[in-house]
């Protein structure tokens, strides 16, 4: 089976008994995607100018991509296009008054470099894959921190405690990769629904205002797959 993504944990967990072996079954056929949980090229305008603004806390970046987006409707004629250009414009918008310093640490930060062979999770002999969109490293009384942000977009947005599901999941990356050399701070294990443009962090997982997700969903999942072998 390929790797799975947080999205396809999702979309398993919304469907009934009945469907969910269909989606098991089309699941293990499916080639790897390289789409990964942030909706693939359909929301890459959005994601990729606000992973920018977040990393150069330059918000004059919006502009210039809403700007490039309504040229990109006015150059085309197809109904299909020039909606995926007005959603992706639609979040800018919604984006324009958030704070992205919230997201992070009262302090310097330092962006690490993610290896693409670093993403994978086993979880219950399952391969889960993880793909924050920043890591960052920095220093809070003399410790040595780290965290994450996942900015994560599907129409009509996610739950919060589908969004959990993601810093659950940027959580476990970071102790995996990046624990033996820092602390990994739960308030910065952040996901990102940017259609809602709201977060969640793994300190919310851990006082119990955002349930744990991940470890039923796949069992689950392991009992469909084991279902149609």
């Amino acid at each position: 089976m390929k790797k799975i993504t947080v999205k396809n944990l999702i979309e398993f967990r919304g469907k009934n008994d009945r469907t969910r072996l269909t989606f098991v079954s089309n699941l293990k056929k499916e080639k790897n995607s390289s789409e990964g949980d942030s909706g693939g090229d359909y929301w890459i305008s959005c994601l990729s100018c606000l992973r920018n603004v977040f990393k150069f806390e330059d918000a004059d970046l919006l502009d210039e991509k809403t700007s490039f987006l309504q040229n990109k409707i006015e150059q085309t004629e197809i109904k299909r296009i020039k909606d995926q250009f007005q959603r992706n414009i639609d979040i800018l918008t919604n984006f324009k008054e958030y704070d992205f310093l919230d997201l992070k640490p009262n302090a310097e930060i330092t962006f690490l470099k993610q290896t693409k062979s670093d993403t994978i999770l086993d979880i219950n002999g399952l391969l889960i894959e993880a793909k924050p969109c920043h890591v960052f490293s920095f220093s809070e009384n003399s410790s040595s921190e780290i965290g994450a942000v996942w900015f994560v977009a599907k129409l009509n947005g996610f739950t919060k405690a589908e969004l959990g599901m993601f810093a659950d999941i940027t959580y476990r990356y970071l102790n995996k990769y990046y624990s033996n050399d820092f602390y990994v701070n739960p308030d910065y294990c952040i996901a990102v629904d940017l259609f809602h443009g709201q977060e969640v962090n793994y300190s919310n997982i851990k006082n119990g205002e955002i349930p744990i997700l991940i470890d039923s969903t796949i069992d689950d999942l392991r009992k469909n797959i084991n279902a149609l072998t």
